[in-house]
């Protein structure tokens, strides 16, 4: 799967248009993506990638980064057996779309600010 295109709350994936934020695992995208704190991101919102248990995890922060993701949560994800890879969106998008395809990896994108 590959992310055709990305610009302030729309991402092209495989000819569909996704206009929230969403969740792209190996097999499916979940294009209905809440966080309990909107721009905090916590280990509850990532319950469903957690149990994917990916090796790569990447999570792309917004068009300006606003999402915060804490560090203590990443040092979790780590513990937890994960490489964790977290930018603004549009440079998340480029890290998804050369990523190593051996690897299997989940990517969380915040489409909007």
């Amino acid at each position: 799967m590959k992310i055709e295109d990305y610009s302030f709350g729309k991402m092209l994936i495989s000819g569909k248009t996704y206009t929230k934020d969403l969740i792209i695992f190996p097999d499916r995208i979940n294009s209905s993506w809440w966080r309990k704190e909107g721009h905090l991101l916590q280990l509850e919102d990532l319950e469903d990638v957690i149990k994917e248990r990916p090796e790569l995890l990447i999570i792309g922060t917004g068009y300006y980064g606003v999402l915060k993701v804490p560090e203590d949560l990443i040092r979790d994800l780590k513990a937890r057996g994960m490489e964790v890879i977290v930018e603004k969106t549009s440079e998340a998008v480029k890290v998804f779309n050369r990523r190593d395809m051996t690897k299997k990896t989940v990517a969380a994108f915040h489409l909007t600010c």
